[in-house]
Order: C-alpha cells, then sequence, then structure tokens
C-alpha cells in the first residue's frame, strides 16, 4: 500500500500513519474526528494512536496535520495496526479503503460496551454528486458494512465506526442498491472490508 496511487491521487504511509492527497480537493462527508460533516477536502488520513488512547482528539489530529505539512484534510483515528489491516478495493468509479478493528464488535440496537476498536472506511467517488447523494452514498456503503460483519462476525458494526465520502460537485442523485454506482460501492465496501477482516484476524492468531 506504500506510495499508493490511483486515479483521484496519491497514498503513502508517515511512521505508522497513512495518508492520501486528492489531485484535486473534493466535497466529504462524513464522521471523522478531524474536520467531519460536509467539508471540501484535499485529502484524508489514517491517524494510529495507542489502544488505550485518552487524548484530546480534535487537538492531536490538528497537530498531526500541522506537523505532517497538511491542510485542509479530513482526519481519521484508530488504534489498529494500520500498515497491517489496511484493505483497498477498486470498482468502476468507486475506491474504498478500509481498516479494522474488531475488539468492540456491536450490534446496532442492543446495549453494547464501549471499548477501543474501529472499522474505518474511506469512499471515494470519480463522479459529480449531490450533497443528497453523499448521504445516500453514506446509506448503501453502511448497509454492505453491516451485512459484511453480520455474515463474518455476527455484529453490524463496532461502536466507534467511521467512514467518509468524498467525491465533487456535481448532479449525480442517487447512489442506493438499485444504480449501478450503489452496485459499485456496495461490492467494494464488501471485498475491501473482508480483506480488512481477515487480516485483522491474523494479526490474532500469528
Amino acid at each position: 500500500m506504500e506510495d499508493f496511487k490511483s486515479k483521484l491521487g496519491k497514498g503513502y504511509f508517515i511512521d505508522d500513519h497513512f495518508v492520501f492527497e486528492f489531485n484535486k480537493p473534493t466535497i466529504c462527508l462524513s464522521n471523522a474526528p478531524h474536520n467531519s460533516g460536509v467539508y471540501t477536502a484535499k485529502g484524508f488520513f489514517f491517524m494510529q494512536v495507542d489502544e488505550n488512547y485518552s487524548g484530546d482528539y480534535k487537538l492531536d489530529c490538528k497537530k498531526f496535520e500541522v506537523e505532517n505539512g497538511l491542510k485542509d484534510f479530513m482526519g481519521f483515528m484508530t488504534a489498529t495496526l494500520i500498515k497491517k489491516t489496511l484493505s483497498f478495493a477498486k470498482l468502476g468509479d468507486v475506491e474504498v479503503f478500509v481498516t479494522t478493528g474488531l475488539k468492540n464488535k456491536a450490534i446496532a440496537g442492543e446495549y453494547n460496551e464501549f471499548r477501543f476498536g474501529t472499522v474505518n472506511m474511506i469512499i471515494l467517488i470519480d463522479r459529480g454528486l449531490t450533497v443528497g447523494c453523499l448521504v445516500n452514498a453514506v446509506m448503501t456503503a453502511v448497509e454492505a458494512k453491516a451485512y459484511t460483519l453480520l455474515r463474518l462476525v455476527n455484529a453490524t458494526g463496532t461502536t466507534s465506526d467511521c467512514i467518509g465520502v468524498f467525491a465533487f460537485k456535481g448532479n449525480t442523485e442517487w447512489a442506493g442498491t438499485a444504480t449501478e454506482l450503489g452496485y459499485c460501492i456496495g461490492r467494494a465496501v464488501r471485498t475491501a472490508l473482508k480483506d480488512s477482516v481477515d487480516k485483522w484476524f491474523n494479526l490474532k492468531t500469528s
């Protein structure tokens, strides 16, 4: 994954952290710890933290951005080993990056104990989308995540999952499961997530 290149930009590691720089800014919808919501981003990063991390995540993400010469990046945190669990899948105009930690796997609608462990998903879409379509893309990606984890580990996610969907401003309005774009999102998420889950289990058994 080091020095990873795609049509939309390039990715590389800084120590144990992963950074991806876009060729041009994109609009993003996310619940990321750093620059969440609807945001125009020049890239994203996965920041690795200690399993017992209890710092100021907003301050630490900003510090990471500044210290590494980044600006206007969306930032995600995880205690999993990024170099060991980062997975990638591409289908059509969709590229997906996933990191996985499953120590606190959970099922939506049940009481779940919080522990450290996160599934981070990045969905890059090489199309022009409306903000409503970004929401639709998030729905499709989360449905694919829940289906995959339910089959593999009897969970719908973890208690601290994060997602970011990146695209360009445009007129495409729909990304549901009946659309070609939605199919690509769902299939790419399922592929990348399964691979990342397999890598995480390999960590536990190695």
